[in-house]
Parts: structure tokens; C-alpha cells; sequence
């Protein structure tokens, strides 16, 4: 929640900040940056679950939190060589972050608690948004025409936040490591130790990295990754292209712009209740994964629904002038406002069971598992944020709808079979 409040926030002012440096000696732009960061993110999911059996998920969770550190703390002195550097070992620690994340979540969970700690991690880490929202509406607009006065100011904050939340993973208990520790400590009097432990460490990267190019082509993967594709699409819808939506559509008159915050408040508000809801639903996992897909399947095409309804159909390649377009109805502020907080709330009940499914299924073997995950949804967003600059919001409404359908019923395929997959797996490691 820290650290992402911090980047999130760097990342909404950048470009104001970068349009004002480019009048000096800093040549930057904050989409090239974005490009770098998705492109090195993307790839470097591929290493990450080596680089987490080495140093583990605390570990790897605070040195990943150096570096977001280091990237909002570049815009206080900033030069366009280390503004590039810095995207590029960004993107490097964003893969390895959300793989130690869910490596740790794992862990730290059962099967009767995965689901539960999914909910509140995927709560927790939305307030970010909330937050980030809040503060640009509150702090930030107002203050935009001497932003750049107080940037050193305003990005030392961020970079103090950052670094708060970067220190608290030291704070999280990792019970793999622990157990190391002890195994370390017992056999302390064999000369060979360090150099077994060692030549361990570069055997689990070596496995890590085998499990998973391996798990790529296994069954239960290639069920998620449809429902992960699909999160990777509307994930791009949410938190990029609806925005920019909204803010094109002058019916909404004066207000249009500032709508863009709000939806972004209320996008947030759907996450941390979704989050918050399904956390507390899955203490006793009677039901299953299942019900809560559905219901964010069912949210989210309602959503799509409305939107076609309100929006015009120009909106996301409108011009810097907007569009005086109308859709099926007349465009209405409510009905935008409430299709973001449907956003939100159905993003939740997808992730937060991919997550809780994903700890299940790879309890013993994590990492690999939430690499994958990860880079799936970082190319299909990638995808997604190419056509979204040349498709009609109709057809990108329908490619949404057709592969949520399929990722949801892929979801329910692999959820069915997850106990037989579960048992199958117990009894080889029995063995």
C-alpha cells in the first residue's frame, strides 16, 4: 500500500513534471519510460522465480522496494539517462515484487486461509488507489501551476513513503526461511555446509526456472491463463482507457475532467470492498471460488453494458477536443461514475481468487506459478494499451466480453479439478 501510493502518485504528475523539464536539459517522456518499464516487466518474469529462491521473498520484496524507491526519487534531481536506467530496473523489480508477493502469501497460508489472506492482501493494496485519488484531487490540482517549484519537495515525500513501506517487509514473518535457518544451525559442525547451502541456493534457481518453463504447458496453467488474459485486458480498461473515456466526452460539460479522479476513487472503493467482502466470505471456502467469479463475470458485463450505453462509441480516439458524440442514451455522470465502481468490484473477485487459486494449486512451488500469472496479465494489458488507441469503445467492450466469458469458464474447469490436481501432487511428494 505504501509503496504503490508512492509510484502511483509519481506516475499520475510525471508527465506534468516531465512537460515542464523538457524545457531544460532533461529530454524524457513518461509513455517512453511506461514502455521500457512493461517491456523489461514482462521479460524479466521469466527470472524472477530464480531470483526468489535465492533470496527469498523478504528479501527479494525489500531490495524490488529499493528500486521503486529509486525511480520516484530520480524526478527530484532528475537527468534523462538516469530516468531511463531507473525504468529499466524497475521493470526488473516489478517482475521479481509480485512474484515474492505471492510466493509470501503462500507460505503463509493454508488451504483454509489462502483464500482469506488473498482477500485482505488485494484489499490493502487497492487503499492505494483511494489514496492516490484523494491526494491528486485534494493536494495536488489545486497546487498544479507550482508543481513544479515544489517538485523537489513533493517527490522527497514520495520517496520517504516508499521507503516506509520498503522497510516493513522486514516485519513479515517467512516460515521457509526460518526453517533454513534452523536446518543451518543444526549442522553447523560439518565443514561442508556453506558450500552445500550454496550449491542449494543455485539448485532451487535452477529448479525455480525449469518449474516454470515446465508449468507453462500443464493443464491447470493453461486454464488460468485465459482468466488471467482477461484480467490483463480489463485492467487496461479500468485504470487507462475509461478514464480517458470520460474525460472526452463534453456532454459531461465542465466537470469532465475532474470526473476522471472521481472515477478513480470509485474504481478504488469497488477493489477494497471486493477485496475486504471476499476475504472474510472465504474463512470457511464453503462455496468455493466459483460463485465469486460469477458474480465479477456478472458485475463486469453489466458494466460493459452501461458504458456502451453511456459513452459514445468515439470516445477513447476522440481529439484533445473531445467528442459531442452520443451513445444509446444521454450521457450521465451517475451511471459513469457507478460503471467504475463495478469495475473495481468485479477486478477484485477475479484476482483476488486467481490469487487464492494459485496458492492452492502451487502451495509447494509458488513462485514459478505467480511468474506466470504475472506476465500473462503485464503482455495481454500491453495488448491492450496498443489496440486501445485505434479500436471503437464497441469493439474493445466486445473483445472484453468474449474473453471474460471463456476465462470464466476456464476458471470454473480448473477450480473443479483442483483437488484432484492437489491429491495427485500429495501423493508423488509422499513418495
Amino acid at each position: 500500500m505504501f509503496i504503490f501510493t508512492a509510484f502511483q502518485t509519481c506516475g499520475n504528475i510525471a508527465q506534468t513534471v516531465i512537460t515542464n523539464l523538457n524545457n531544460t536539459d532533461f529530454h524524457g517522456s513518461g509513455y517512453t519510460s511506461m514502455a521500457i518499464i512493461y517491456g523489461v516487466f514482462s521479460a524479466s518474469n521469466l527470472i524472477s522465480p530464480s531470483v526468489v529462491a535465492i533470496a527469498g521473498p523478504q528479501r527479494s520484496m525489500f531490495f524490488s522496494g529499493i528500486f521503486y524507491s529509486i525511480y520516484i526519487a530520480v524526478f527530484i534531481e532528475p537527468l534523462t539517462w538516469s530516468f531511463y536506467t531507473a525504468s529499466v530496473f524497475l521493470g526488473i523489480a516489478a517482475a521479481i515484487l509480485w512474484t515474492a508477493q505471492g510466493n509470501c502469501l503462500t507460505v503463509n497460508s493454508n488451504e483454509n486461509t489462502i483464500g482469506r489472506n488473498s482477500g485482505i492482501f488485494w484489499a490493502l493494496l487497492q487503499f492505494r488507489g483511494l489514496i492516490t485519488f484523494l491526494h491528486l484531487k485534494v493536494v495536488i490540482k489545486p497546487a498544479k501551476r507550482s508543481l513544479e517549484n515544489d517538485r523537489r519537495t513533493v517527490f522527497i515525500a514520495l520517496t520517504v513513503i516508499s521507503l516506509v513501506g520498503t522497510v516493513l517487509f522486514f516485519l513479515i514473518r517467512n516460515p521457509q526461511e526460518s526453517s533454513a535457518e534452523e536446518g543451518e544451525i543444526s549442522g553447523s559442525a560439518d565443514n561442508l555446509v556453506e558450500p552445500m547451502a550454496d550449491q542449494s541456493k543455485m539448485t532451487r534457481a535452477a529448479d525455480a526456472f525449469k518449474s516454470a518453463i515446465k508449468l507453462c504447458s500443464t493443464k491447470e496453467i493453461l486454464l488460468l491463463s485465459v482468466t488471467t488474459a482477461y484480467t490483463g485486458l480489463e485492467l487496461t480498461f479500468f485504470s487507462g482507457v475509461y478514464g480517458t473515456c470520460i474525460g472526452a466526452v463534453n456532454k459531461f460539460g465542465v466537470e469532465e475532467k475532474s470526473l476522471i479522479g472521481l472515477s478513480g476513487i470509485f474504481t478504488g472503493i469497488g477493489e477494497i470492498l471486493g477485496g475486504g467482502i471476499f476475504g472474510l466470505l472465504s474463512k470457511s471456502n464453503r462455496f468455493g471460488r466459483n460463485p465469486v467469479v460469477m458474480l465479477g463475470i456478472v458485475v463486469h458485463f453489466i458494466a460493459f453494458y452501461l458504458i456502451f450505453y453511456n459513452i459514445p462509441n468515439d470516445a477513447p480516439i476522440a481529439s484533445i477536443y473531445g467528442t459531442d458524440s452520443i451513445a444509446y442514451m444521454e450521457p450521465s455522470k451517475e451511471v459513469a461514475i457507478f460503471c467504475s465502481f463495478l469495475l473495481g468490484l468485479g477486478d477484485s473477485c477475479f484476482n483476488t481468487q486467481l490469487l487464492s487459486i494459485l496458492g492452492y494449486l502451487y502451495a509447494e512451488d509458488s513462485a514459478p506459478a505467480f511468474a506466470i500469472f504475472k506476465f500473462i496479465q503485464s503482455v495481454c494489458a500491453a495488448i491492450a494499451f496498443f489496440y486501445s488507441n485505434y479500436l471503437l469503445l464497441q469493439w474493445q467492450l466486445l473483445i472484453m466480453t468474449v474473453v471474460g466469458f471463456f476465462g470464466t469458464i476456464s476458471f470454473f474447469t480448473a477450480e473443479w479439478e483442483a483437488p484432484a490436481f492437489v491429491a495427485k501432487n500429495n501423493d508423488y511428494s509422499s513418495i
